[in-house]
């Protein structure tokens, strides 16, 4: 299935809040070409109405048409092939633009890089998806893969998507398991919590929320609950071999050493299997 939504230029320009021949100047400026759809009409796909909502928000902030089309011109030649354009955080600074990819901020049209800039504030921009209310095609799927597509370029963004996915089944374990793994991995225990048990709640028999629940309890300081959770895990997937190596080792702390024992023996025979391409 595509998981990409592709948007009409009547439901571009909505979303965005212009007017149709806005939209033509915003896509001619950030080198958006649309794709033809059911009966040759453009359509834009999402990754594109981003771009086409940075563009807006460049204008916006007083960068110089001119100026924009260079900008998007010069980051296309700057990036590697495989690096999309989305990938790479465009921000207004007084009358110039700012690039940022996450480890250092240079000006696009320029290539050259600014020292002059707090990369804090930067990253500590929280952008937020376009308004998709008014285009409720979108499944929970679809919204779902894309969030898998954001989360190595932008983890807002994927949070959004995993949300919008929710909105449209709240009963989407992936959705649920994908945000808790997100909180977990900020820190945000009690949210990471949460998420998982809805997780196990939509998908009982599934052995991976199990396991990511009970790697939660135990940072969480709940062996006990943990040992359990691993245990659950590990009935629905006997092959689990991270899940017999977690357990054996808390069992370990908890001074069950014999079980301890059979649980690291039947992960390393799952390790060597799996080593071996078995």
């Amino acid at each position: 299935m595509d998981a990409t939504k592709h948007f009409s230029t009547r439901d571009t320009a909505r979303i965005l809040q212009s007017s149709e021949a806005r939209l033509r100047t915003l896509a001619r400026l950030g080198g958006v070409i649309p794709e033809p759809g059911p009966g040759g009409r453009p359509e834009f796909t999402f990754q594109q109405l981003l771009l086409l909502r940075t563009t807006k928000g460049l204008l916006e902030a007083g960068i110089p048409a001119r100026r924009v089309r260079r900008i998007w011109s010069s980051l296309r030649r700057q990036l590697a092939e495989d690096l999309p354009l989305t990938s790479i955080r465009i921000l207004a600074d007084g009358d110039r633009a700012v690039a940022w990819d996450g480890n250092a901020p240079w000006q696009p049209d320029s290539g050259q890089f600014l020292l002059d800039l707090d990369a804090g504030e930067i990253a500590a921009e929280d952008p937020t998806l376009p308004d998709v209310a008014e285009a409720p095609r979108l499944t929970a799927d679809q919204w779902f893969h894309l969030g898998s597509e954001l989360e190595g370029t932008s983890p807002v963004e994927a949070r959004q998507a995993y949300m919008q996915a929710l909105e449209a089944d709240p009963d989407f374990a992936d959705a649920h398991l994908n945000l808790g793994r997100l909180d977990h991995e900020a820190g945000e225990l009690g949210k990471a919590e949460a998420h998982y048990r809805d997780a196990v709640r939509c998908a009982p028999e599934d052995a991976i929320c199990r396991f990511n629940l009970a790697v939660l309890l135990d940072d969480r300081g709940r062996p006990d609950e943990a040992i359990l959770a691993y245990e659950q895990a590990i009935a629905r997937d006997p092959d689990a071999a991270d899940a017999h190596y977690n357990l054996g080792l808390l069992l370990e702390s908890r001074g069950r050493r014999s079980d301890a024992m059979r649980h690291l023996m039947t992960a390393r025979r799952l390790y060597a299997l799996a080593g071996r391409g078995q």
